[in-house]
Formats: structure tokens, sequence, C-alpha cells
């Protein structure tokens, strides 16, 4: 079996992957490969054709291929390894890796540095269990995206969509300008689970219809699916029975969540936080296993690419500061604790002397928000789910925890009379 020495393997050539390798590579790193499996680059932005990528870090509104085909270029300008059409099957806790491709056939990796970038998956039917039989014409929201944007075929006439995540509603919007009738994008919180632009542009701008807590009870049709049954939810999620009613369809689609990519991270020993489905980190995204990094939607599903890229650019920085032993931790670490209506943050500790960023999410909107990390405060007219904040503290304000060992992070409501601040 052949075995590649490298200082630096990179799992995955998406948006993160891509950032990675570059800064790393900016950085001083001489030896960097990329495993990829599918044919090309880019991960999955070759088939958002739609507008709204970089727009905050190329200030520019770009399409999803346009987004990936600048750092392409700018990866095949360097001296990066870029190994497409391959598969790692597993990734071992001594950071060893193991993958096949039609080129070496199986083969090892013994790196210096590992970079996680898997990226997420979408959730199926079977996630939330959904009732009914099983015909033809359910699809997950990204697949119908492939199939429309990249194969060129459509996959019904007659739509309802479960889910009003980002790939579910610029879908919405896409199979209606191809000519199909959305019948209903059907959510069962009270807010739609993708970005407010995306409500207005691809749901409101082509009327269609948004239902906001109800949910899919029943799946109609063998071979072919027929229609669904809706029903309204009560503020405890309970299904309203005497609101149940039928909406005939031929395709279903399901943009119902999305899920990191963590089997290899499991295989190699590395803790996951079960909140939110990806590795521990640290500030320098490292995760409990030394020289194993992660970045992208495998730590958490962002929500905009450019903040991937910029994860992706931190850790091929980190990456680079391991390899030389210049990424230095302190004996001690403090432990970031989410508590009111904090859905997501990381890091999840921190270790060394850097300024720290914290990406979080909150619980529920909430109107006239203060956030607060220990005794830092930051107010917001309104905070939303849909959106990561990102918040960054100078040491100085982190000094106070050391000897606790943690900083709290929550989200409240302020009063009334401070709305004007």
């Amino acid at each position: 079996m052949i075995t590649k020495e490298v200082d630096l393997a990179i799992i995955g050539a998406g948006p993160a992957g891509m950032a990675g390798a570059i800064s790393a590579s900016k950085a001083g790193m001489d030896s960097i490969m990329v495993l990829e499996r599918a044919e090309y680059p880019g991960g999955l932005l070759h088939q958002c054709i739609h507008n709204g990528f970089g727009l905050h870090y190329f200030k520019e509104d770009l399409t999803g291929p346009e987004y990936a085909e600048r750092f392409i270029s700018d990866l095949s300008g360097m001296d990066i390894q870029l190994c497409l059409n391959t598969m790692v099957t597993h990734l071992n806790p001594d950071r060893t890796i193991e993958a096949i491709n039609p080129e070496w056939g199986e083969f090892k990796v013994q790196p210096k540095s590992v970079i996680l970038a898997m990226g997420c998956r979408e959730k199926t039917r079977f996630s939330i269990g959904i009732p009914g039989s099983r015909p033809s014409g359910i699809f997950t929201a990204g697949l119908a995206q492939k199939l429309v944007n990249v194969d060129g075929y459509m996959p019904g006439e007659e739509f309802v969509i479960l889910g009003s995540g980002d790939i579910g509603m610029i879908m919405a919007r896409r199979l209606h300008l191809e000519g199909a009738r959305v019948k209903a994008v059907v959510e069962m919180m009270p807010h739609v689970g993708g970005l407010i632009r995306n409500e207005v542009q691809c749901l409101n701008d082509f009327d269609i219809p948004l239902l906001l807590e109800h949910t899919i009870t029943e799946i109609y049709g063998n071979d072919r699916l027929e229609g669904v049954k809706i029903a309204q939810m009560d503020k405890d999620g309970n299904i309203m029975g005497d609101t149940e009613r039928d909406i005939s369809c031929d395709c279903l689609l399901l943009s119902v969540g999305l899920i990191p990519e963590n089997e290899l991270s499991m295989e190699a020993g590395i803790a996951l936080d079960e909140r939110i489905g990806g590795p521990f980190v640290d500030e320098y995204l490292q995760t409990s296993v030394d020289g194993i990094f992660a970045a992208g939607n495998v730590v958490q599903v962002w929500d905009l690419v450019d903040n991937v890229t910029l994860d992706g650019e931190k850790t091929g920085t980190n990456a680079a500061r391991f390899v030389a032993g210049e990424l230095m931790k302190k004996p001690a670490e403090i432990q970031v604790v989410p508590e009111d209506n904090i859905r997501t943050v990381t890091p999840h500790k921190i270790v060394g002397n850097d300024p720290v960023e914290f990406a979080l999410r909150v619980q529920e909107p909430i109107q006239n928000a203060e956030l607060k990390i220990g005794k830092k405060r930051k107010k917001f007219r309104v905070l939303s789910p849909t959106e990561v904040i990102k918040i960054t503290l100078q040491q100085e304000d982190l000094e106070p925890y050391w000897q606790d060992g943690q900083v709290e992070v929550s989200c409240i409501q302020r009063k009334k009379e401070k709305a004007h601040d």
C-alpha cells in the first residue's frame, strides 16, 4: 500500500477545505494534500446557481459557481496536491488516513496535521418520521436542486415543500421560475428556518404560500406521490386534528435541517457536541485530538458560505502554527457554557492567549436583545435563530474567568424603557 507523508491533509474540497489549503500554503506549509470524493472541487457550490454569495468576503454579489471558481483558481496556482475521486475510508486517532482512488488504489496518508472539512448532509424523511407509503416523488431539497440545476431534470409538476430552510425556499423560487406550481411551503416553527432575505426574495416576491406552525402528517400514493395531509400545530407542538386537510401534489421536497458529517470524526475518537452534531473545538478550531482541526459546516451549520470560508482560513493558519510548534496552550482552560436562549456557541473552550471569536445562534427570535458573554454586553434590535452572531473578545475581557474555569453565554430581552439604546 502506498504511503504519503505530508504536513497537512484536508478532507473535503468545499469552500472550507479550499480556504484552509490556501491559507496554510500562505502561512508557509510546504506539503499539503486535499482529499475530495467528488470529480471536482467546490462542494455543493456548483449547483447553487442563484446569487447572494460573497457579499461579505468579496463585497460582491456572486453565484455559487462564481464564488467557487475564485478559490479553485487560487488553489490551482499553488503547490497543493488536489486528489479528486478520492474516498477517505478511515481516520485514526494518530491522524493516519486511509483512502482509495482510481490512480493509487488503496493508500495511506501520514500527516502532521489534519483539517476536517466534510461539510454536512440533509436530513431525510426517515429522520423526522412522516407516516405513509414509500412512493417516488419524495426528495431532499438539495437533491432536487442538483436534478434541476445540474442534470436538467424537473422531478415533478406540483410541489409541496416541508421545511423553510434556505435550500427549500430557494428551490421554491427556482421551481416556480421553471413553470412548476409550488402549492405550499410548510414550516412547523412560528418563523422560517432560513435567512429572512430568502423569505422575502423567494417566497413573498413570488406569492408562494408559507404555512407557519404546520406540518405534514401523512403521505398518499403507492407507485407515485399523490398528495400529503397537513395540519396546524399548537404552541406545544401538538397536532390539531380538526385542522387537517389534504393537498394534492406529485412531488414533496424536504428542507428539514442539516447534520454535520462526522462519521470519520467519531472513528478518530473526537469528542462531539450532541447539541449541534459537530466536534468540540477550542478557539483555534482544534478538536479534542491534537493536530486535528475542523472547519465550516462539519463543526456547525453556518448561515453564509462567507463564514465557512473564514472558518477554513482560520484552520489553515492554525494548522501551520501547530506543525511549526507555535500553537501554545495554557495549562488551564475556560469552558464556554451556553445558558438562556443560546442554541449553539463555539468555541466550546478557550485554551490560549489570542483573541477569541465567538459564533452563536439564539434559540428563539428576540427583540431588544442583550447578548452576554461573561460581563461583556452587546445590544441588538432583534436576533433571529437563522443568523449566526459573531463577537470577538480580547484576552483582557477573559482574564477574570481563568480561575473559575468557565464563562457563561446568554441572551435576554431588555426592558422596554431601554429599547431605544
